[in-house]
């Protein structure tokens, strides 16, 4: 069962922390509980594979970047993707001594052949990469490294707020290897999107891809620090839009692809082929703990509405419809109102426990995740249309939605 007004997320983890599985009392019924450190569960699929835990950085190789925790759906996860130093040092002095162009075939192109257009994952790197840099919390062993991207050249950058975590200060590297303090203003666990202010002016701010709407199978490029590996960039598509993955007792619209993501991307952009920022990189599913071809990225929509509460000093608002939401015995698709909350969005508007949810603004409901996280794809104080059935009648009822304060920054 989805029940928003316990939807409240958690602040992320500090590195190294874990979760365990929380067991759904009912199986019969949608449970989404906490975001993180706690797991987020719902019914499992006979025999369902093992899982990892959605938290710090992953301890030196051979061993798995983390413990395991229950699976969500179908063994869906939501690894959050901080890497940690140690994993970073192993990775970079494997490579020592090597010769960079003993690998290079004679004859084989160089840069200056290559021709403007022609190569569009390379043309949308070189105009993101100067904006994207690399956040490290810590130091040492306890170290996390993540990745953010310049929105603003007077100094903000867009992240994930499990990369940020609880700290009040991080180091941020510059794509050019400059580090520098940078002051995190804020943020919500609920979107999983913060930001970080440094004292820098005239930087090279990404484009925000504001007025596009991410089409299916789209080119989508990922930049970031995967594993420490700062300016790394890995291509696929957008695999699916308006994803619904559990958040903080509720669930959240996100961009799905399949461009390998790892920890240490988190908090870094998703792009198109132009090199504007579609999302911002925040979780994967995995069953091996690294990527399998599952990516998920807050819209970047979502994330620079939410990027301009924080820095105006305002409140940040999710927006709330007010019902607890289960689904349908008969298997159908849509989402069943078992309890409404008094004086909330849901019960101003009308909306009766047993009410059947089939469509929120012309968008079909697949289940009660789905309309939960359809819901907060909105700003409160927004207007949407349900579709409700109502004894074995279909109605259509407009309903303001509110506001419920989320717990972070």
């Amino acid at each position: 069962m989805i029940n928003e007004e316990t939807a409240q997320s958690p602040t992320a983890p500090e590195a190294g922390e874990g979760g365990s599985g929380v067991e759904d009392p009912d199986p019969g019924k949608v449970s989404v509980m906490t975001d993180s450190p706690a797991t987020a569960e719902l019914p499992s699929v006979p025999e369902p594979p093992d899982a990892f835990t959605p938290t710090g950085p992953p301890a030196p190789p051979p061993a798995a970047p983390g413990p395991r925790f229950s699976p969500w759906l179908i063994g869906l996860l939501a690894l959050l993707l901080v890497a940690g130093s140690s994993a970073v040092t192993y990775l970079v002095t494997t490579g020592a001594g090597q010769d960079p162009t003993s690998a290079q075939d004679e004859g084989a192109a160089t840069p200056d052949s290559l021709v403007p257009g022609e190569e569009p994952i390379s043309d949308a790197a070189a105009v993101i990469m100067p904006s994207v840099v690399q956040i490290q919390t810590g130091s040492g062993l306890g170290s996390g490294v993540g990745s953010g991207v310049i929105y603003d050249s007077d100094g903000l950058i867009l992240t994930a707020a499990h990369v940020v975590g609880d700290n009040e200060s991080v180091t941020v590297r510059f794509a050019d290897g400059e580090q520098v303090e940078g002051t995190v203003l804020g943020g919500t666990s609920g979107a999983d999107v913060a930001v970080v202010q440094v004292e820098r002016t005239g930087l090279p701010a990404a484009e925000l891809a504001l007025d596009e709407d991410p089409q299916v199978g789209q080119l989508a490029i990922a930049v970031g620090s995967p594993w420490g590996l700062q300016g790394t960039v890995t291509a696929g598509i957008v695999s699916a839009v308006d994803q619904a993955i559990p958040s903080g007792g509720s669930a959240r619209a996100v961009l799905q692809t399949d461009a390998a993501i790892n920890p240490g991307n988190s908090g870094g952009p998703l792009v198109d082929r132009d090199g504007r920022v579609l999302g911002i990189n925040v979780s994967i599913f995995s069953l091996s703990g690294a990527n399998d071809g599952v990516g998920f990225a807050v819209p970047i929509d979502i994330a620079h509405g939410i990027a301009v509460r924080v820095v105006a000093g305002e409140e940040i608002q999710v927006a709330f419809l007010g019902v607890d939401l289960d689904v349908v015995d008969s298997g159908q698709a849509g989402a069943v109102i078992t309890d409404i909350i008094p004086g909330s969005a849901a019960d101003e508007a009308g909306l009766e426990v047993d009410d059947l949810v089939i469509e929120i603004d012309g968008s079909s409901v697949q289940g009660p995740a789905d309309l939960a996280a359809q819901v907060q794809t909105h700003q409160p104080g927004s207007t949407v249309d349900l579709v409700v059935v109502r004894d074995g009648a279909e109605m259509t009822l407009t309903v303001t939605l509110g506001e419920r304060p989320d717990d972070l920054g």
